[in-house]
């Protein structure tokens, strides 16, 4: 029986999503049907907006929502063939730790026409494309925002979320079952009624705790975590908060240091256990207080089943600070600085690929790519090729961009191993699918 992936990407990349004046019709699909897992009270709750003439307004997103520069899916969909059950990949993340921009990575690498919002015609959090489905996982709160206001409980706090139906309907997913999931608006802060969540080949989840419920992470096939060091997080919020939206440095530090004890306690330690870690730190080339420049470290742990690491010129060698002439990549700022060596990982033995600095062109990285080892590439040129489809993401001139390309690389080739049929033969499956209506 083949497998295939579901993606658990611990990220909350969840925020305010761009509502549709679409109606709320589901894309065709080549699947079979279902059993449908409903939330508790869903069904109740939808009926109560129903008869209150409940009817959701388009909404503008602001230029801070992660999903601000989607637009409404609608394009042909690949259900799960009969016999075949998605795998579970996840991912996990801060808030403001760049997951919109890393799912962006992940997506165009598994290729296929586009990506968007999920057609329900009202707020969505959740994104798909022919062969892919990504949900958030705050749509798992049990607390509304008023509700967290009452009780003194922040997002991040277990209790505020609803792990039985999480490890339910990610259970129900990796065995090809249909789910009712529930919708946390991030624009009205409350709980809206479920929409209908089908199986498709890859699936991603990502969320605050993804891999924080043992029974969550049980499902889990490979694991990611974004890592922004608190130097870095700092500097970027007081960049945002202060410099673009007036926030003073008393409110900033305040917002930061209330934060920190559940951050601490229930999603940090997800990086522990995460097969890579792809870690943010402030550059050692140059003193930058404003965290402009960044070094980035692709931690990745040995002996995962189905993952081997990409690495630099030869598998286990270690590269103590290779900086790349400048003519062969161009770098006018503060250079660019190549370390590769191995380092326990709380505990797991981890090959670490760092990058310190930044290049002026994607293109130029053409002369690093040519030295890379187990990368998961299918061309030569695979890595500087996905990059250039999104150059002007944030991160593309320094080592987020690069590290974030190849773990996606290798998140593909995890999938194409688990499931034992690569991505251009499942896409080759979508092309008898009629577009959706």
């Amino acid at each position: 029986m083949k497998s295939l992936v579901c993606v658990v990407l611990s990220l909350c990349v969840c925020s305010a999503i761009a509502a549709t004046l679409r109606s709320s019709k589901q894309s065709p699909s080549t699947g079979f049907a279902a059993p449908v897992l409903t939330p508790p009270k869903a069904a109740n709750a939808l009926s109560k907006r129903l008869d209150n003439s409940f009817v959701n307004p388009v909404t503008l997103v602001g230029e801070s929502s992660p999903r601000s520069g989607y637009g409404v899916y609608d394009g042909p969909r690949m259900s799960l063939p009969p016999g075949e059950k998605p795998v579970v990949i996840g991912v996990a993340a801060d808030s403001g730790c760049g997951k919109s921009t890393f799912m962006r990575r992940v997506t165009q690498i598994f290729g296929g026409k586009n990506v968007g919002l999920l057609p329900i015609g009202r707020e969505t959090n959740t994104l798909v494309s022919d062969i892919a489905t990504i949900i958030c996982l705050d749509d798992y709160h049990s607390l509304d925002r008023k509700g967290r206001a009452e009780t003194g409980l922040s997002a991040l706090d277990p209790k505020a979320n609803n792990f039985d139906l999480m490890y339910e309907q990610v259970k129900a997913i990796k065995e090809g079952t249909t789910v009712e999931k529930p919708i946390y608006n991030h624009i009205t802060g409350e709980l809206d009624p479920a929409e209908t969540i089908e199986p498709s080949p890859i699936f991603i989840v990502e969320g605050l705790h993804p891999i924080y419920d043992s029974r969550v992470k049980d499902l889990v096939d490979f694991s990611v975590y974004l890592d922004i060091t608190d130097d870095v997080k700092f500097a970027w919020k007081i960049q945002r908060d202060m410099e673009e939206r007036g926030h003073s440095l008393e409110s900033i530090q305040k917002s930061i240091e209330s934060r920190k004890p559940d951050f601490a306690a229930y999603v940090e330690p997800q990086k522990k256990e995460a097969d890579i870690v792809i870690q943010v730190l402030p550059s050692s080339l140059v003193d930058d207080p404003k965290g402009k420049y960044l070094k980035v470290r692709l931690i990745q742990r040995l002996g995962v089943e189905n993952f081997t690491p990409v690495e630099l010129f030869e598998s286990g060698a270690d590269v103590d600070g290779f900086a790349p002439s400048k003519t062969s990549v161009p770098q006018s700022t503060i250079g660019l600085k190549i370390k590769q060596y191995s380092e326990d990982w709380f505990g797991h033995p981890a090959r670490v690929l760092e990058m310190d600095g930044e290049y002026d062109d994607v293109s130029s990285l053409a002369a690093i790519e040519k030295f890379l080892v187990n990368a998961g590439e299918k061309s030569s040129a695979e890595v500087v090729s996905a990059m250039e489809k999104v150059k002007d993401a944030p991160g593309s001139l320094n080592g987020t961009g690069f590290l974030q390309t190849l773990c996606a690389l290798k998140i593909r080739e995890v999938y194409e191993k688990i499931q034992g049929e690569t991505v251009e033969e499942l896409l080759k499956k979508v092309e008898a699918v009629p577009a959706a209506a």
